[in-house]
């Protein structure tokens, strides 16, 4: 497990010889894992400010969850690495810290101001073995509610009356009767995973979700009540899909909901770039929630790493890009792009909406906040509840013994 690391030793090795020789100030490499039209939009933002400061973005994007930590590596080690790269795995800061090629942050952004102004959450997230090692881009909820208004009008339901999850489910055989899908999901693992991570910390909390998802996570949670009432959570929702929900990505799955023929859609709250958009009003065309009943939500960082290339103007051109990427204007101007929330709490909230505010007033409460394990935990094991959640989601036959058992093992075998 975890092919990349194996990559990892040799491609470091390589690279610190050829780093220096080959960065450019005047045309840095970009590497990212955007590619919808809410994400490219974002990231305009900041490319249009950081030309103003004299730096060439050179764009290297390559689609999402499509094995980006090997061919970071596979960069690294053909002598053309990224100077800047959207990534949150702890694990490649590590690495990169290892043979000296990591850039730590904490002391630019303490001059700035920006630490002291990092909601606990985001400063969790982009904080490695004490170091805060990444430029947090933005701030997501994993686990939202999106709706499409017009429907809940249609067959006559308010969610925002739910108070939990129970209700949900009771106006789920009316949306149907109505002839629309009452709940859009996608089917890849990464939906799949984020739709868990979401039932577990709404549901069951902070405690049983970080014992779980945590960097050293605790054996004894695996075969707990909680635990068993998520899944069960997690088995109901796969009953209440629609037949095309298999490998439907989650942009195609947020349409359902945008063209009406779909209720709602629990997932990330970047699912709104993709409503503004498509031109729909926050308040009249659709609305958003956290699910009913929540107890804490996930919160998602998507951030940026920096290679130490050895070359003075690349480093001054990192630094550049890392201050506009949690300037708090700049990055509330990002965010609304994207669909986010922005990074930092004094933040200009000027044109902010009320699903940002939403977020925000969410994030106020340090007891209400947990990390997705991809910002924070061992890669080997969140993949492996992937793979697990998706065997779970994807025959009805598998039960809450087989998943428990498959993840005891993993763990054995993991730490």
């Amino acid at each position: 497990m975890r092919k990349w690391k194996s990559l990892a030793g040799v491609a470091l090795l390589l690279a610190a010889t050829t780093l220096a020789g080959n960065a450019r100030a005047d045309d840095i490499v970009v590497y990212h894992t955007w590619s919808k039209p809410s994400e490219i939009a974002a990231l305009g933002v900041l490319r249009d400010a950081w030309a103003k400061d004299g730096h060439q973005w050179k764009d290297l994007s390559i689609a999402h969850d499509s094995g980006a930590n090997v061919s970071l590596m596979n960069m690294i080690t053909g002598g053309n690495p990224p100077a800047i790269f959207m990534n949150s795995d702890p694990g490649i800061y590590r690495d990169l810290n290892k043979q000296n090629l990591g850039m730590p942050l904490t002391k630019l952004f303490n001059s700035i101001g920006a630490t002291k102004n990092f909601p606990p959450s985001v400063l969790n997230n982009i904080t490695v073995d004490g170091e805060i090692m990444k430029a947090p881009a933005t701030v997501h909820i994993d686990g939202m509610i999106y709706y499409n208004k017009h429907v809940a009008d249609a067959v006559g339901i308010d969610p925002k009356s739910w108070k939990s999850l129970d209700d949900l489910f009771a106006a789920f055989d009316k949306v149907k009767a109505a002839g629309y899908i009452p709940i859009a999901q996608g089917g890849d693992q990464f939906q799949k995973a984020y739709l868990l991570q979401a039932l577990i910390a709404a549901e069951e909390g902070p405690d049983i979700y970080n014992r779980f998802y945590g960097e050293k996570p605790d054996k004894s949670v695996l075969d707990t009540p909680e635990m068993r009432a998520a899944l069960k959570r997690f088995r109901q929702i796969a009953n209440h899909t629609d037949p095309g929900s298999p490998n439907r990505q989650w942009n195609d799955t947020t349409n359902l909901v945008i063209t009406g023929k779909a209720l709602l859609q629990i997932h990330g709250d970047w699912m709104k770039g993709e409503f503004l958009a498509a031109n729909k009003k926050l308040g009249t065309d659709f609305d958003c929630m956290n699910i009913p009943g929540t107890r804490a939500v996930v919160v998602t960082v998507d951030s940026w790493g920096f290679l130490n290339t050895g070359n003075a103007e690349t480093a001054k051109a990192q630094e550049d890009f890392a201050k506009l990427d949690v300037d708090p204007k700049l990055n509330a101007e990002f965010v609304l792009k994207k669909g986010a929330s922005p990074v930092r709490t004094d933040a200009d909230t000027t044109n902010l909406d009320a699903c940002n505010k939403l977020v925000l007033d969410t994030l106020k409460d340090p007891n209400k906040q947990v990390s997705n394990p991809f910002n924070t935990a061992d890669a080997d094991w969140y993949r492996t509840i992937w793979e697990e959640a998706d065997k779970y989601w994807s025959d009805p036959k598998r039960t809450d013994d087989d998943f428990i058992h498959a993840m005891q093992d993993a763990y054995d075998h993991i730490f």
